[in-house]
């Protein structure tokens, strides 16, 4: 699927959040960090910056928020203005990919559902590169949580996301990368669906009759996602990852 702007637009525009997640967890991951005082934070795929804002906030640092969708970043100002903290945020419209050029030397590299977008093995070596001694990355993926994967569940994850690993994988991923795991927890179910699935999926069904092929498409698309999360058993979820570089 080709996710252009006004698809984006359609589906994810005016949302708080562009995937599972929440600010209590964005919250427990922080603070999980054996330090707070960072020079250089970098939040990598940004989308509306509901963990940027978060991070600005309990940090009192500056954060670089990164995304390749302008609209997102302009929804992040915006809202950063409302709370009086458009000082503690500096958008960047640019790819995770050119992160290293960029920033050379980052203290704390935030990404929540991102890191995939560039292949999540690529992103944790590039990042590697920049991050500097002792630094830290924390990140959420897709993970498997268990052996007991229902077929229609893992026929739908071949297709859209074959490289997808189990926690255990991506700690060792992690590892081969330059990191140390310092912890791993797992997003609960409702991360899923308070403020994500709960307004996507009726706004995908009202997009089915939408002229534009393409919109239709990834309507279909969208619903068959939740239906697959609802029968899914709990057989995947999202994880954090706390790495510190080594």
């Amino acid at each position: 699927m080709n996710f252009t702007p006004e698809i984006i637009d359609l589906f994810f525009g005016g949302l708080k959040k562009q995937g599972p997640g929440d600010d209590a967890y964005t919250l427990r991951a922080l603070r999980r960090l054996p330090t707070q005082q960072f020079s250089v934070v970098v939040d990598a795929g940004c989308g509306t910056g509901r963990q940027t804002l978060i991070l600005a906030k309990e940090l009192n640092a500056l954060i670089h928020a990164i995304d390749t969708h302008q609209p997102f970043l302009n929804e992040l100002a915006r809202c950063a203005q409302k709370v009086g903290i458009d000082h503690l945020i500096q958008t960047h419209c640019m790819d995770m990919k050119d992160i290293p050029s960029i920033f050379p030397q980052i203290d704390l590299l935030w990404s929540e559902g991102a890191a995939y977008t560039i292949g999540f093995s690529n992103a944790l070596k590039s990042w590697a590169s920049v991050v500097n001694p002792s630094g830290f990355v924390v990140v959420s993926e897709l993970s498997w949580l268990h052996n007991k994967i229902p077929n229609t569940v893992k026929e739908f994850f071949l297709s859209v996301y074959p490289d997808m690993h189990t926690i255990k994988q991506i700690c060792e991923i992690a590892e081969t990368a330059g990191y140390q795991v310092l912890e791993t927890f797992i997003l609960p179910k409702e991360t899923w669906v308070k403020d994500y699935y709960d307004i996507l999926e009726p706004r995908a069904k009202n997009l089915l009759d939408h002229p534009d092929s393409s919109v239709r498409d990834f309507a279909a698309d969208i619903i068959k996602e939740i239906k697959i999360f609802h029968c899914s058993e709990e057989s995947y979820g999202y994880a954090f990852f706390i790495l510190q570089r080594v």
